[in-house]
């Protein structure tokens, strides 16, 4: 790229014309200084942080699968300034959007992506005349940026093993990428499994020592001690693999719980460790799963993790829930993905959440719409506003 620079000032030197400029971002070429043209990988593991936070995690599996299944199923509703929609190419798409997956799963799946790395992708499948006919949710693991030299994205590169497929990006993208925000990223954006990542090591690791202290008939381990007699110091190397081989075949394992031991020649038991009371395991486990909870945005309590769980205070953290978590989150995929669809189809229509239609936030809902009618002084189109309604279609004047 030094070249190129160093190229176009002795051609600008030497009377050469320069080319017309275009609009661009003031920082995007410093942005893209370092990795002009070339692909800019993802600095974290995706795939490993799903092996082992969702796949592998009890915890990180119930975050992500409450806060996908809840936003996936919240209504959506289209809508422009005048009108809302009941019947829409939009509205017909996301209902039935490709031949294996309806509304639901399709969502789902998006919301999963982005909770498990920071990103997720929609394809979409258009027609001979443009219009989309499908909609495709493409894993983000095997997705990469292509940027361009003024730092935005020209294309998106979907890889399979030895094959990709380059998207390309240019007035409507058959790519819609949502990310979550990344302080230290230009294209990718951070995951809550990224953050919760320590969290999860110390979950794993603790849920390991329980397993392998169950295996060992839940007592702590300990050393054979040799008291030399005849003159012997220490063993010999038969007697040491012999030894070795009897604790290993009668000694260990879960089928050997129990089993008495016999030592000879001069040989004692002498127990170590702790127990599980004095390392605490299981208040370390507890703290852990609340971590990983923390940077998903689920309340513990909705996870059953032990605490105060009286009924009033689960209506609260549920209510908190939807209303810290899973509704922002579901308002910005709704607005990018309404943005992304409306530039297809060429309509200025927004893609909305309907929250009159969420039951958890049905007495929030009841008293808000309960202040705004009792207020006399706003007109019908200001209440409609701020209930973010459209504009009457009937022709009636506002009171």
């Amino acid at each position: 790229m030094l070249g190129k620079i160093f190229q176009r000032d002795t051609e600008q030197g030497a009377g050469v014309a320069a080319a017309p400029k275009t609009k661009a971002s003031a920082t995007g070429k410093v942005v893209a200084w370092h990795s002009a043209g070339r692909i800019a990988w993802s600095p974290r593991d995706t795939v490993s942080l799903t092996r082992t936070g969702f796949a592998g995690n009890p915890v990180g599996f119930r975050c992500v699968r409450m806060i996908a299944e809840a936003a996936a199923a919240l209504p959506l509703v289209l809508q422009d300034k005048d009108q809302r929609f009941e019947t829409h190419p939009v509205l017909a798409l996301l209902a039935h959007p490709n031949g294996g997956q309806g509304h639901a799963e399709l969502f789902e799946a998006l919301y999963g992506q982005l909770l498990l790395s920071g990103n997720s992708y929609l394809e979409a499948v258009s027609s001979a005349a443009g219009l989309p006919m499908e909609v495709h949710v493409l894993r983000s693991d095997r997705m990469s940026v292509v940027p361009g030299s003024d730092g935005w994205p020209v294309g998106y590169e979907y890889a399979v093993g030895a094959r990709k497929h380059r998207f390309a990006v240019g007035e409507l993208s058959p790519i819609c990428h949502i990310k979550m925000f990344h302080p230290q990223d230009d294209h990718y954006g951070l995951s809550p499994m990224q953050a919760a990542a320590t969290a999860l090591d110390v979950h794993n690791s603790a849920s390991r020592w329980s397993k392998a202290l169950l295996d060992n008939a839940a007592r702590p381990s300990g050393a054979i001690v040799y008291q030399g007699h005849d003159g012997q110091s220490s063993l010999s190397n038969d007697q040491y693999d012999r030894l070795v081989s009897e604790m290993e075949s009668h000694h260990q394992g879960a089928r050997n719980a129990g089993r008495p031991m016999l030592l000879e020649g001069g040989l004692d038991w002498k127990p170590m460790g702790f127990s599980p009371s004095d390392m605490e395991f299981q208040k370390t486990k507890e703290a852990a799963a609340r971590e990983i909870a923390l940077a998903f945005g689920v309340p513990p309590m909705l996870l059953g993790i032990p605490g105060d769980a009286t009924y009033a205070n689960y209506q609260e953290a549920n209510r908190a829930f939807y209303r810290l978590t899973v509704l922002p989150l579901a308002s910005r995929v709704a607005a990018a993905v309404g943005s992304w669809l409306a530039q297809h189809f060429s309509e200025a229509v927004q893609l909305k959440l309907d929250l009159d239609q969420v039951p958890a936030l049905a007495p929030e809902r009841e008293a808000h719409w309960a202040r705004i009618a009792g207020a006399d002084f706003l007109s019908d189109k200001e209440k409609r506003a701020m209930l973010g309604l459209p504009a009457r279609d009937d022709g009636s004047a506002d009171a």
